[in-house]
């Protein structure tokens, strides 16, 4: 097989400047769909617009978000196409999944993500009771920061962004522990498969759920952000832009703090203001 695409792509750019017009390279974020196929089905599921990188951990990472999947145990085994009919390098933009025998995964709820896009939801009722149906926990109480630790986080995240840093174009997505220390950090063109990244990590690690820690993205809070901290069992959800209202309703209904406008010594309590420890 030949080389997968790697997370940068090389571009050669006029730069114009106090009226000059100069040539140079310039690094981009590469954008390639992803497709992810359960092998026991012989469907595809899914088919996202990401940077390449981290695959199997996206493909985890948003099995187990739409419970298709509820542990890494349901995983049997993951891998690239193999398909000599595929050209060379867009192999790796397909990943194979083979769940275990015995499971017999619920693919209904996947319905969503052939209608809408990836800033959407289906209406705000019917996804909050798709997350009662899933039987997700409320998250339990703690732990309590405070604000100098919320503080810090957008820095921590902004000085790990090691594609963006060479791009500018980049989603991230970090996991801290209640100290405020950076454990996990994940970057995606696309927020949500950042995100994906993520969890998709942390499950393979064998380290959901996710109780005792902080989740940071860059952009917006969405419905899916919320709903895939939610399984992951996320009690705080930081974000340097504003929530949604859908994203807001589903932190309030499972626990989970959520802060936005996360910017300087200054940020907004949406939901669950009781775990910031402030005067």
């Amino acid at each position: 097989m030949t080389k997968p695409l790697g997370s940068k792509t090389k571009a050669t750019i006029r730069v114009v400047e106090n009226g000059k017009m100069r040539t140079r390279f310039d690094h981009l974020t590469t954008e390639e769909p992803l497709e992810i196929r359960l092998v026991s089905q012989n469907r595809t599921i899914a088919v996202t617009m990401r940077t390449p990188g981290a695959d199997f951990e996206l493909a985890a990472g948003f099995l187990y978000g739409e419970g298709v999947i509820n542990s890494k145990k349901d995983i049997q085994r993951m891998s690239y196409c193999v398909d000599e009919s595929v050209d060379g390098e867009q192999r790796y933009n397909i990943v194979n999944v083979e769940l275990r025998e015995e499971l017999i995964p619920d693919l209904q709820p996947l319905e969503r993500h052939f209608y809408t896009n990836s800033a959407c939801g289906v209406c705000g009722k019917a996804s909050l009771e798709a997350l009662h149906l899933r039987n997700c926990p409320v998250i339990p109480q703690g732990p309590i920061v405070t604000p100098e630790i919320i503080y810090s986080l957008p820095e921590k995240l902004r000085a790990a962004q090691g594609i963006f840093t060479a791009t500018g174009g980049l989603h991230a997505a970090a996991v801290f522990n209640a100290q405020g220390e950076l454990l996990n950090l994940h970057e995606d063109i696309g927020r949500h498969n950042a995100l994906d990244k993520l969890i998709g990590s942390a499950l393979l690690s064998d380290e959901l759920p996710l109780n005792n820690h902080i989740v940071m993205v860059s952009g917006r809070s969405s419905f899916e952000i919320l709903q895939k901290s939610t399984v992951a069992g996320v009690p705080i959800v930081c974000s340097v832009s504003a929530p949604s209202s859908l994203a807001v309703s589903v932190a309030k209904e499972f626990g989970i703090t959520l802060i936005g406008f996360l910017r300087g010594e200054r940020f907004n309590i949406y939901t669950g203001w009781e775990r910031i420890k402030a005067g």
